[in-house]
């Protein structure tokens, strides 16, 4: 009997570990630790072979430069973690709002929401091992038409993080138009079933 129960405390356990980790989900998974290595890559080569730190600047389009920046706040500058408490507030800060977006993707079950939560994680992990180890962000992606520039300078996982809270955006503002175009067809049919057969 014990072993019957222990048999099947593990076939329990199996079927959770299985729900939990579905096909949609696993592919959120691999797709946010990908945006991880790729933003930790693309800091690798810019900082290390192009030498950006130095070189500060390198022209590569007319639109688009690489410009070195160390970013040592969040989104337009705010908390800027000038001393080593700041730092661990920030780091501590970006881990807790990433755990909180990687048990929310854990508990979607639909693609198109996961893929978006996927790119928020794989940014935000990207950036938080910069604070991590550095200390501040590594930006370089600098767009810009002539003087002007429509985003501040970025990087691999702040476009991830961008896109992916787009497409979350966009998502749920499809599912709520989509949800009352159903609802007014719900009550127009429902009324139509309402009328009177004489008056049909």
């Amino acid at each position: 009997m014990r072993a019957l129960h222990h048999g099947g405390a593990r076939m329990g356990c199996g079927s959770a570990m299985t729900g939990l980790f579905t096909r949609n989900r696993l592919i959120g998974l691999g797709l946010a630790a990908f945006i991880a290595v790729i933003d930790q890559f693309v800091k690798w080569y810019v900082v290390g072979p192009l030498n950006l730190r130095v070189v500060r600047n390198i022209e590569l389009l007319p639109f688009f430069d690489l410009t070195y920046l160390e970013n040592r706040g969040i989104s337009l500058g705010l908390l800027q973690a000038t001393n080593m408490e700041m730092r661990w507030i920030l780091v501590g800060l970006t881990a807790l709002i990433a755990l909180v977006v990687l048990v929310w993707m854990m508990r979607e079950k639909v693609l198109g929401d996961i893929i978006g939560l996927a790119m928020i994680l794989g940014g935000a992990i990207g950036n938080i091992q910069d604070r991590y180890t550095l200390g501040y962000v590594i930006d370089y992606a600098d767009l810009h038409i002539g003087t002007f520039r429509p985003f501040l300078v970025f990087n691999v996982a702040d476009a991830a993080i961008t896109i992916g809270v787009v497409i979350i955006l966009a998502r749920s503002l499809f599912l709520s138009e989509k949800e009352e175009d159903t609802a007014v067809e719900t009550v127009k049919n429902t009324d139509g079933a309402n009328v009177p057969a004489e008056n049909q």
